[in-house]
């Protein structure tokens, strides 16, 4: 809410490319030169390494980063358990997984003093976090900013803003999030978040599994889809501050909370790849048809997490970004389907092309495995009818996170009130029009 931390926010500068390794120092000579842990690290600084991937993994995949910090993180007393409000973790088994399409309003609004980690509230997931498997789908929404400064031991954090502003300080800097870019926070990274705006609502999708990367691209060859350039890491910004901070710590499904006599925020210089980064998703390069037919929507993903099954992910991040339309004798909007995989998606702005009316910017919709979903009655009669000029597709932001497990409800997103009812009636009155030729 602070117009300083906008201001702050505006002006920030960033490192670009995802997976790159990066290095940066906020007081020159801070970071080795030569070795990762001398003797004597530089300025008095301790050296730490953070691994976020097993210490043999293949180089591909191995992520790490070192830290020069004013304290070592080992520097803290014992966490005590804390309240784990409205946030749930995988497994998730109080409820049986629904086979029937789902769709949910926005949250309703929070209750004074209400900050990003308060305000997470679970809809469901799948999975084992203790295992690493799965992911899980929570929304936010807030109007406070965190005092308090939060990490994750279970996974990485996609953040997806749909309304308000974002100052993500992280151990590595900082980072500014708006509605239509998304903030990627790997595990165990610590960060406080401020609001820019009086309030904030989003989503995020918390990864137990391999950490995202870039997907793969086939035949479309070297460019495309996202590119590596357009992630923004932060430049190194340390706080150096004596005094009470309290440090939240999710590990195992439960919040641990300690008291810190300093700002865990204290790096002054690193180098790595284990890194947060903000990402623009109107830089996403959409790839299309230009002669026919409908392309699966595996063509707008963003960022994928793998499993041990080839082109099986354990989470996809998808978006519909802005794009023309241009195919001849072709049903435009998303066709009529049945997928293996399950499917949240959520809208953060505009409308969606499928869905005529009833899916908002905040909402979202739960198609899990198998189940039979597609446009609406107004939209099939509508893009069936219609001439087949060039269209662009600018007047709405939707995501997905697909998944290639059911997505298994929390009781609150089973029960909860902004629920909608009546969901399957979007697909009354879709008519026969089988006239067989003899």
């Amino acid at each position: 809410m602070s117009g300083d931390a906008r201001k702050t926010a505006e002006k920030l500068a960033y490192l670009s490319g995802f997976g790159n390794e990066h290095s940066s120092e906020a007081v020159p000579g801070a970071l080795p030169e030569g070795r990762n842990s001398p003797q004597r690290a530089p300025l008095g600084l301790y050296a730490e390494q953070l691994s976020g991937s097993a210490f043999t993994e293949p180089r591909a995949n191995n992520r790490r980063s070192w830290l020069y910090r004013i304290r070592p993180s080992a520097a803290h007393p014992a966490f005590t358990r804390g309240g784990n409000g409205q946030l749930r973790t995988a497994p998730f088994n109080q409820t049986v997984p629904d086979p029937n399409r789902l769709r949910w309003n926005p949250l309703p609004e929070p209750g004074p003093g209400t900050d990003f980690l308060a305000g997470l509230w679970t809809l469901g997931g799948n999975g084992d976090a203790t295992q690493r498997t799965g992911m899980a789908v929570h929304l936010y929404h807030a109007n406070s900013s965190m005092e308090r400064v939060f990490s994750d031991a279970d996974g990485e954090l996609l953040i997806v803003p749909e309304r308000g502003g974002l100052l993500l300080r992280t151990e590595f800097g900082l980072l500014h999030a708006e509605p239509g870019h998304v903030a990627l926070v790997p595990r165990g990274v610590r960060f406080r978040l401020e609001l820019l705006d009086d309030s904030a609502r989003g989503y995020v999708c918390e990864n137990y599994g391999a950490p995202f990367q870039l997907p793969d691209l086939g035949p479309i060859g070297a460019n495309g889809l996202a590119n590596a350039r357009d992630f923004m890491a932060p430049v190194a910004a340390y706080v150096d501050t004596e005094g009470p901070v309290e440090v939240v710590n999710k590990f195992c499904g439960n919040l641990w909370t300690a008291t810190y006599d300093h700002s865990p925020l204290d790096v002054v210089a690193w180098h790595g790849n284990h890194v947060p980064y903000v990402y623009d998703l109107r830089r996403f390069n959409v790839i299309g048809t230009i002669s026919y037919d409908h392309p699966d929507p595996s063509i707008f993903t963003v960022l994928t997490s793998p499993s041990d099954t080839p082109g099986l992910a354990g989470v996809d991040f998808v978006v519909f970004a802005p794009r023309w339309l241009v195919g001849e004798d072709t049903f435009r909007p998303p066709y009529f389907h049945r997928n293996v995989m399950s499917e949240y998606m959520g809208l953060i702005e505009g409308a969606y092309d499928a869905k005529a009316e009833g899916f908002v910017p905040g909402g979202g919709s739960l198609h899990n495995m198998m189940s039979a979903h597609g446009p609406d009655r107004e939209t099939f009669e509508r893009a069936s009818a219609a001439e087949l000029r060039p269209q662009k597709v600018d007047d709405g932001l939707a995501f997905m996170f697909e998944t290639r497990w059911p997505l298994t409800l929390t009781p609150q997103a089973a029960r909860a009130e902004h629920l909608q009812q009546g969901y399957d009636d979007v697909w009354q009155g879709l008519e026969r029009h089988f006239r067989p030729l003899h």
